[in-house]
């Protein structure tokens, strides 16, 4: 709760061209729902909603009314999302200290962004669909596990190891290749491409996708193709349009001097 005598500052969403004030529909971060308005100056416009000088955690709730927001504000403007967290201090000038100071490169990133949308694809295979085209390919690796079937752990530790590894470096190659396909069909419908961290050991990519709107029909389709020839081996998670955090986050340290 805020004491009765503190003073609010604003949680920062993003920022848009916008040269008018602006209210949005959803409510802001702040528990109770503070409106949703802009913070303009000199043609450009920080989406922001009252809030304390508190630090926010990644909860649940916290990261749904940051993204609500967000996705909001998306369907109408090109937004440069601002990272989760960030409050302007009491009595901070936003327009001043963060729009005018940073309108170059915000209207560099606009333009950059400009009609485009964040797709983002995982691709995980199915445990025993690899671990059989592996088996049934390499036949090295096929006699290895026929040879330990029946016998101890302890009699064949060293034998397992190997057949750990073999197993392993036979995963690499069939990544590269499933990845190699899969890059090779979207890339070419995206204006850039991220990989991520891949998260496990079936994990095939995990990547994002900048992505011209006129565009998104045919990246649409090509995705559907691939789960057409893949969906029997792998997992296709497509998401999006989601806010550009891949491709431009504007973080802001406060001078409060």
């Amino acid at each position: 709760m805020i004491g009765p005598d503190e003073e609010l500052g604003q949680y920062l969403y993003c920022i848009i061209r916008c040269a008018e004030p602006r209210e949005f529909n959803g409510r802001g971060i702040w528990e109770g729902g503070a409106r949703v308005y802009t913070v303009n100056a000199d043609g450009l416009a920080a989406v922001a909603s009252d809030s304390p000088d508190v630090a926010y955690e990644r909860s649940r709730r916290n990261m749904m009314r940051h993204t609500l927001v967000l996705e909001e504000v998306m369907g109408e403007f090109t937004a440069l999302p601002v990272k989760f967290g960030t409050v302007a201090p009491p009595h901070m000038d936003v327009g001043a200290r963060l729009l005018i100071q940073g309108r170059d490169e915000f209207a560099r990133l606009l333009d950059e962004m400009d009609g485009c949308l964040e797709l983002g694809l995982k691709a995980v295979w199915y445990e025993d669909a690899i671990f059989a085209e592996i088996v049934d390919e390499n036949p090295p690796i096929r006699e290895l596990r026929d040879e330990l079937m029946g016998r101890s752990p302890a009699e064949t530790h060293f034998a397992r190891m190997r057949l750990g590894e073999m197993i392993q470096s036979a995963m690499q190659t069939k990544r590269e290749t499933d990845a190699g396909l899969i890059l090779g069909r979207l890339s070419p419908l995206a204006v850039k491409v991220r990989e991520n961290h891949l998260f496990s050991d079936r994990m095939v990519i995990n990547a994002a996708f900048l992505v011209d709107r006129r565009q998104e029909p045919a990246f649409d389709r090509a995705v559907d193709d691939l789960n057409a020839e893949m969906g029997n081996r792998l997992i296709l998670k497509y998401i999006g349009p989601a806010p550009l955090y891949n491709f431009v986050s504007i973080s802001v340290a406060w001078d409060r001097r």
